[in-house]
């Protein structure tokens, strides 16, 4: 072929970005035979590619889908009518974000972690803003005369409120300042993390504008109730001294909003520990199911070119020569994906109105013995049986789905009529389930052909009394030597295996940063709170140490407030916690069960850290000397 320009690289959030070449339709169909065969107008049951369409100016892309609904549905069989096959135009825009279908209906997708992420993110900022306002109006018996002062000099309540919210909108400026920095710092960790390559947006005047709404919105959330509360003391009574009434209104009134807000922090925060500790479950959960095969030094190779094809006798010999593998096969799927699924089966027995669609995969011999998957009757495919060319191989999902009680000996008729590759197959091995899709489904039911044809994947099984590294570069130079044009490529099987889990993974860790965040926040406004507490009951506290309270009496009269608090939004965050996870839950059908120790070493876990977050002040009023908290008395 020959080189005929350059395109610059795609974007990396793109699904094309790491697309390498583009090469001409009818090169694909010279060199594959099995594309120029789907070529065929009989044949519609070929759903391998990918077509793309540029629509023109002044259509209207539901019109046209409703065009084209229909266009594979009138050309299959009546057989194949069953599946009600529809095409219709997926926009490229939603291809990322709303990725998910059942029943031809657009059910979501990414989408759903965005709009998840972005309110844990709100409920974070909200728990800093209820800090504010708790240690705000915390700190009103100590503003209370500087409000009095200043009203009786003159000053109107709406010049209050303005200086409240000023201060407000002064905290959050910096605070944003702040953050800020503090993206600039983490951005390359978050890139890591979330598989991404976000830059900053300097010129991004939407960016600055959401910004700053964000400024004003957090500005008046925080500072309202501190500016309407503080605002709204009345001069007399504040100045002529500490009264009943201004403790009244300071002490048990004042507290109550505090309290309700303590709750609300912490509900959050423990709702986020029992979520990340149910995602990190389902992720070991599904890490730990059964594969069905020995994926330990099974290595996969693409067949990148048609230079690999009919070199299978030669490369086994020298790579085994080489003492570098104990097995070689080829497959038209690699382990951990099935490239193709086919309907048209039938058999004595069958349901007329069951749907027979079957993941297929084409093998060569010792496939079995490279990959180790396991029988469980029946035989593996072998040389010495020519019949084999008309053998299939199905797992225990399959044989299920068939309802076969005896399935060795069966034969299976794959074609209809109008079908050129109708042919009949004898089973002659069931094994056991191979988890080549997503671990969070069932396996589906699976038939294996022997077809050296129709392979797209070389496997090697490498010898474990050799060095991994050196059996990969001896590897190399046998694909070199006999392959000399085709880029040599290769994939651990166990590490492709892995790559299923990112996705949760990063919800994992993105929910652990967030809650360790939500826990941090919430502290910060415990310790503050009970600081205040603290300093507030300096004389009770000395007093009680006169008449002979210990240490411990005292920390646990300052303590148990707290600790109550926590309790009661243990109670609001579980059930809470129980119904949305158990939502997320059911979108996978291999889950892990949301146990009852999960809340309960929540709330412990919660306990715990609120302990340590009030003992320190608890403590240390505790331990102060009563002569100087009642020398003023």
């Amino acid at each position: 072929m020959k080189v005929t320009g350059v395109y610059e690289d795609l974007p990396f959030n793109t699904a094309f970005h790491d697309l390498t070449f583009i090469a001409p339709w009818e090169l694909y169909v010279a060199t594959q035979p099995w594309v120029k065969q789907a070529l065929d107008k009989r044949i519609w049951g070929e759903n391998s590619f990918q077509l793309f369409v540029q629509l023109a100016d002044n259509a209207d892309i539901k019109t046209v889908s409703d065009r084209i609904i229909n266009a594979k549905l009138d050309n299959v069989s009546a057989d194949e009518k069953k599946y009600k096959s529809e095409i219709f135009l997926h926009p490229m825009s939603d291809w990322r974000l709303y990725s998910g279908w059942e029943e031809g209906v657009q059910t979501g997708g990414y989408i759903q972690y965005v709009r998840l992420f972005a309110i844990v993110g709100i409920f974070v900022l909200l728990l800093a803003c209820i800090n504010f306002m708790n240690l705000s109006t915390a700190r009103s018996e100590k503003r209370a005369k500087e409000v009095g002062i200043r009203k009786s000099m003159g000053s109107v309540r709406s010049q209050l409120v303005k200086q409240f919210f000023s201060e407000s909108f002064l905290v959050v400026f910096f605070a944003f300042a702040g953050a800020i920095l503090i993206i600039l710092t983490l951005l390359p960790w978050f890139n890591e993390v979330a598989a991404k390559q976000l830059v900053f947006p300097w010129t991004k005047v939407s960016f600055w504008v959401v910004s700053l709404g964000f400024i004003l919105i957090t500005g008046l959330l925080a500072g309202s109730y501190p500016a309407f509360y503080l605002s709204s003391f009345q001069p007399i009574k504040v100045l002529k001294g500490h009264g009943p009434s201004l403790r009244f209104k300071m002490g048990s009134l004042a507290a109550v909003p505090r309290k309700v807000l303590v709750v609300v922090q912490f509900t959050v925060s423990i709702t986020l520990i029992i979520g990340t500790i149910i995602v990190y479950r389902q992720i070991q959960h599904t890490k730990n199911r059964p594969l069905g095969y020995n994926s330990n030094g099974v290595v996969m190779i693409p067949m990148l070119s048609p230079a690999f094809y009919g070199k299978y006798d030669v490369l086994k010999t020298d790579l085994q020569n080489a003492g570098v593998i104990q097995e070689i096969a080829e497959s038209s799927s690699p382990m951990t994906s099935v490239w193709s699924n086919t309907s048209g089966f039938s058999w004595q027995g069958k349901d007329p109105s069951l749907d027979t669609d079957f993941s297929s995969i084409w093998v060569t011999h010792d496939f079995g013995k490279t990959v180790g998957w396991q029988f469980k009757e029946g035989r593996d495919f072998s040389r010495a049986f020519t019949t084999d060319s008309s053998a299939i191989i199905i797992n225990e999902t399959a044989v299920k789905f068939m309802g076969l009680k005896h399935p060795i000996g069966t034969v299976v008729r794959w074609g209809d009529e109008k079908d050129p590759r109708t042919k009949n197959f004898t089973i002659i091995g069931v094994i056991k389930d191979v988890l080549a899709e997503s671990p969070y489904e069932p396996v589906k039911q699976a038939i294996y052909f022997l077809d050296y044809n129709n392979v797209n994947w070389i496997m090697l099984k490498l010898n474990p009394g050799r060095s991994v590294s050196q059996s990969i570069a001896t590897i190399e130079s046998v694909f070199k030597k006999h392959i000399p044009s085709a880029p040599f490529d290769y994939k651990f099987a166990d590490q492709e295996f892995g790559k299923k889990f990112a996705s949760e993974e990063r919800i994992g860790k993105l929910a652990g940063g967030f809650a360790i965040l939500a826990i941090f926040i919430s502290c910060l406004g415990l310790f503050g709170l009970a600081s205040f507490t603290a300093e507030q009951r300096t004389k009770e506290i000395g007093v009680r140490k006169v008449l002979g309270a210990s240490v411990l009496n005292l920390w646990s009269m300052l303590s148990k407030d707290f600790l109550v608090l926590v309790i009661i939004s243990c109670l609001i965050a579980s059930p809470v916690a129980y119904y949305y996870l158990g939502a997320w839950l059911k979108d996978y059908d291999y889950r892990t069960e949301i146990s009852w120790w999960i809340f309960a070493g929540s709330a412990a876990g919660a306990l715990l850290i609120t302990l340590l977050t009030v003992s320190y002040q608890s403590i240390k009023a505790a331990l102060m000397n009563p002569v100087k908290s009642l020398r003023s008395e």
